[in-house]
């Protein structure tokens, strides 16, 4: 992302008329850190540097306000995310078994991507599909009612996406 390119004043429109020029720079911010997601996958931290600067913003600032949103990463996160579903339904139905195979599998922890960012695991408190517990989302695809069969059909198309992409 061209940081340079921000303009504070168009971003925020006519609130800008009633703000003070610190206001207008916070303004922008969330919007921005958005773009920058966009683009890069996650919050590299050259860039949040290089964005402190140009909007003359702490860059401790800027960090609290990513880490009080979810759905910011400073980390790159993986061509999959995957999350499996924790809530009440699931843990009762083997949610930890899901989880459990996928951490042998790829070696990572809940919370981490593996080194050739093929995927992210994650934990979710609930899915809202509790009828079909337990519960993985895989991006924006959900797989219900994971059972051992499911758990290697999972693993092997995560595997064989990443060969024909020519991946190990």
């Amino acid at each position: 992302m061209n940081i340079e390119a921000i303009n504070v004043n168009e971003s925020i429109g006519l609130v800008g008329e009633v703000l003070t020029s610190h206001d207008k720079r916070k303004g922008v911010l969330i919007s921005t850190l958005h773009k920058i997601q966009a683009e890069n996958g996650y919050l590299p931290e050259d860039i949040l540097r290089a964005l402190s600067k140009k909007l003359s913003v702490a860059l401790a600032e800027i960090y609290s306000v990513a880490s009080f949103y979810k759905q910011f990463h400073f980390s790159p996160r993986g061509k999959k995310i995957v999350r499996v579903c924790t809530g009440t339904a699931c843990h009762v139905r083997g949610a930890a078994k899901v989880e459990n195979a996928l951490k042998e599998r790829y070696h990572i922890k809940a919370g981490q991507t593996t080194p050739d960012l093929k995927l992210t695991l994650e934990t979710v408190g609930c899915v809202g599909c509790c009828g079909l517990a337990p519960v993985v989302t895989i991006n924006e695809d959900v797989m219900g009612t994971i059972g051992p069969k499911k758990i290697k059909h999972l693993i092997n198309v995560i595997d064989e996406e990443g060969a024909a992409h020519g991946e190990n």
